[in-house]
């Protein structure tokens, strides 16, 4: 149980650091050109991938809202 805790938190403590260099090496491609509407495209198609994440936690978050709120309505009558 120890060896798997370490495995995971030295995981978790690396990934940012590939994930940091991946950014780095995105925006000097992304830089060294004179036309900046690849940058933008980039930026926008990044914006839309993070909006997913957050609809799908909130419709869970709000199916689990919606049936509590159902059982605890049946449970009173």
């Amino acid at each position: 149980m120890k060896t798997r805790f370490l495995f995971l938190f030295l995981l978790l403590l690396l990934l940012p650091i590939a994930a940091e260099a991946q950014c780095a090496m995105c925006r000097a491609v992304l830089e060294s050109e004179g036309d900046q509407s690849m940058a933008k495209g980039i930026n926008d198609g990044i914006l839309y991938l993070m909006l997913f994440p957050y609809l799908l936690i909130g419709g869970i978050g709000y199916f689990i809202y919606r049936s509590r709120k159902k059982a605890r309505k049946s449970g009173e009558a």
